[in-house]
């Protein structure tokens, strides 16, 4: 994507480095990620990026052989920005201390500004003062911020000054304004920094950028990218029917047309109706070649008797790989598999940057494919949040019906449902989350929850039903809000609709007899169960 404007984030290893390319994205800034593993002197010249951020990152500064920018960044002459770990690596390149422990500062935090310090350029708009009791202008006040950070500057590199502290962070904000370096202690990609979006935006503005990238811009080199990459070859796609995979579908089958294959795999841990709905949407509205396989069998059979989760989702991506590769032999071979794989997806499972990232739980759809498969994967929507492959999905003209579908996980029902997996309990799931749907369409409430579902839990309770003794599930509603599915907070019903869908669910469910409301927030939480 030579022809854009190119701002390059050199990736240490933080948990959030992609809110970064997204927040860059909203305001139509090509970003491109590298690890800084990656990156020679060679290989920074190539890229020609216009300004360069530094991204936060687990490991110290102060550890013998810990992460270092190139230092070839720093004699580009472009705008550089370093964020937490960013910052402290800038100060060590370039003639400063970082001392180690004892500063920790995680969560929500606040910066005074340095008196004397004109607040223009990169900082322009922060520190908004406060008008007095009587109206007038007042003072400058102080800047609400996210923090996640346990070392410290303390000595700042020749030519920067301070621009603003924070408690445990005395060089929390800093500026070299005659070579355009800029460095914060805090986080201003995160939501929890409320100006967080200005402080990037005058960065972006003061490096020139123009806002030249669109998705359209992107659908139209995302096509060429994978008709570079297939060439004549034959592609199966594998098809949920949910958002990401039904956007890669079609940016796919726009790139290389009958070469597509989609392969929509019937696991039995589908939703009520799942099946008929997407195999009716692609056949009968997108004329795809689709192959419907019917593996339910297979699916549950392999799944009896297993209750922890990643063993569940290995499985589970284990014989999807096996119905892919039966699925190619049929069609007489294929040399590429695609699926609708997003950046959260990876995150969760595996580092961005091929560092010391946690695994937070392994993906089906994320790890590459077993080398007897033969088969290379093709994931167009890999560095995409979902709200960016909605975007993505209008600009393809797919139906808003399906856009606007909350996400379904690979893995289905499988992990809606703690402890061993059984038909009786996912039979009961269904019915249940039917119900639930069913209830947040009627009171209007659909398109304001990011995700909706019902969680069968691996206990049962006693009731009393018509004078009689019950012993049967309790289940757990759970709804969120979320804008990218990296953070999500619970929806607040209200507790006369949480009443009426317990009634509902408990009346016309049977083999429930307790519902409650998940109000646990990601992080702690995952938006699923497992």
């Amino acid at each position: 994507m030579t022809e854009h404007q190119r701002l390059l984030i050199i990736d240490f290893g933080s948990q959030v480095t992609q809110l970064i390319a997204r927040r860059l994205r909203e305001l139509n800034v090509f970003c491109e990620i590298r690890p800084y593993q990656t990156l020679t002197d060679a290989a920074l010249h190539e890229l020609r990026p216009q300004a360069v951020i530094l991204s936060g990152g687990p490991d110290s500064v102060t550890r013998p052989g810990s992460a270092r920018a190139p230092q070839a960044v720093f004699d580009l002459g472009v705008p550089v920005l370093g964020i937490c770990y960013g910052q402290q690596v800038m100060m060590a390149q370039l003639g400063g201390e970082v001392e180690a422990g004892h500063h920790a500062e995680y969560g929500r935090a606040f910066i005074g500004p340095t008196p004397g310090h004109q607040l223009d350029g990169i900082f322009a708009g922060l520190f908004a003062p406060e008008p007095n009791s009587a109206g007038e202008p007042g003072v400058a006040g102080r800047e609400e911020v996210w923090m996640s950070h346990g070392d410290r500057v303390t000595r700042l590199a020749p030519g920067f000054e301070v621009i603003g502290t924070s408690p445990n962070a005395p060089m929390a904000m800093i500026a070299d304004e005659a070579r355009r370096f800029y460095a914060v202690q805090f986080h201003p990609e995160v939501h929890h920094t409320p100006n967080g979006r200005r402080l990037l935006e005058n960065f972006v503005r003061l490096a020139g950028f123009t806002g030249d990238w669109t998705m359209a811009g992107y659908r139209d080199e995302a096509v060429r990218r994978i008709r570079e990459q297939v060439g004549s070859a034959r592609v199966l796609c594998a098809l949920s029917g949910g958002v990401d995979s039904s956007v890669a579908a079609a940016l796919i089958h726009e790139a290389v047309g009958d070469q597509l294959t989609c392969v929509f795999v019937d696991h039995g841990l589908m939703r009520q109706g799942e099946a008929e709905e997407v195999v009716g949407m692609f056949r009968d509205h997108m004329n795809l070649h689709l192959i419907h396989a019917t593996e339910s069998d297979r699916f549950l059979s392999a799944l009896e008797g297993v209750s922890d989760p990643e063993n569940k989702r290995k499985i589970i991506g284990r014989l999807f790989i096996e119905v892919f590769e039966e699925q190619a032999h049929e069609i007489g071979g294929a040399e590429f598999l695609a699926q609708g794989t997003l950046y959260p997806d990876v995150i969760e499972s595996v580092s961005f940057s091929g560092g010391a990232s946690v695994t937070i739980k392994s993906h089906h759809n994320v790890g590459g494919l077993p080398e007897k498969m033969g088969m290379t994967l093709v994931e167009p929507l890999r560095e995409l949040f979902k709200d960016e492959v909605r975007a993505l999905g209008r600009e393809l003209g797919l139906p808003a019906s399906f856009i606007g579908r909350h996400p379904f996980p690979g893995p289905g029902l499988a992990i809606r449902c703690p402890g061993e997996i059984t038909r009786e309990k996912l039979d009961i799931l269904r019915k249940a989350d039917a119900v639930f749907i069913d209830q947040i369409r009627r009171h209007g409430l659909y398109d304001e929850i990011w995700q909706a579902f019902v969680a069968i839990l691996p206990v049962r309770t006693v009731g009393v039903m018509g004078d009689s003794r019950t012993y049967d599930y309790a289940c757990a509603l759970r709804a969120v809000t979320s804008v990218d599915g990296m953070t999500a907070d619970f929806y607040p019903f209200t507790h006369a609709f949480l009443g009426e869908t317990a009634t509902r669910i408990i009346n016309e469910v049977r083999g429930i007899n307790r519902v409650t409301y998940d109000i646990t927030s990601k992080p702690p939480g995952t938006i699923e169960w497992e």
